[in-house]
């Protein structure tokens, strides 16, 4: 339960997965923040206006989901690690997960992850496609991660060294 243990329930998660007909158009930004605490960088970050907070910077983000591209510029910016971009058009069985990660070794492109849920529990190994630099401001990397089309909503980060080269 979330505010126990800072897992998501399965109803938190209904509550901001984009429709089966937005995925099919593209990659989108999902906010995964369930906490109502004074933060806003991704409204600012969103240069799409996709970002939006009901009444004030305590409220939660709402992502706008037909206007979202998918740049994944809000998900470099939110300090709490709460913003992931989802692509299910990647490819038929893959989907592409980019995630934040802000620790040390960071795994290569080519190289195979291994994947962890919300819960840390290990998903499979699944390659690494794009690392992205978030720059000397930040200091967050950017990891894609293709992922079978059916954990796309369920893979969120990758175990720290759990990496291994491709076979």
């Amino acid at each position: 339960m979330l505010i126990n243990d800072g897992i998501p329930t399965t109803e938190n998660i209904k509550t901001i997965t984009p429709s089966a007909e937005r995925f099919a158009q593209g990659a989108v930004a999902i906010a995964e923040c369930f906490q109502e605490i004074p933060c806003n960088p991704c409204v600012t970050a969103c240069k799409r206006n996709a970002i939006t907070m009901k009444n004030d910077v305590n409220d939660l983000p709402i992502i706008d989901v037909n206007k979202c591209n998918g740049c994944g510029l809000c998900a470099f910016r939110c300090p709490g690690l709460a913003i992931f971009v989802v692509d299910k058009t990647y490819s038929t069985s893959h989907a592409l997960v980019k995630f934040p990660f802000e620790y040390v070794p960071v795994p290569q492109e080519g190289q195979f992850a291994l994947g962890l849920n919300r819960s840390n529990e290990e998903m499979g190994w699944f390659e690494v496609v794009k690392v992205t630099f978030g720059g000397k401001k930040n200091l967050t990397y950017m990891i894609s991660l293709a992922v079978p089309q059916d954990l796309a909503m369920e893979v969120r980060t990758i175990r720290i060294g759990g990496y291994k080269d491709a076979k």
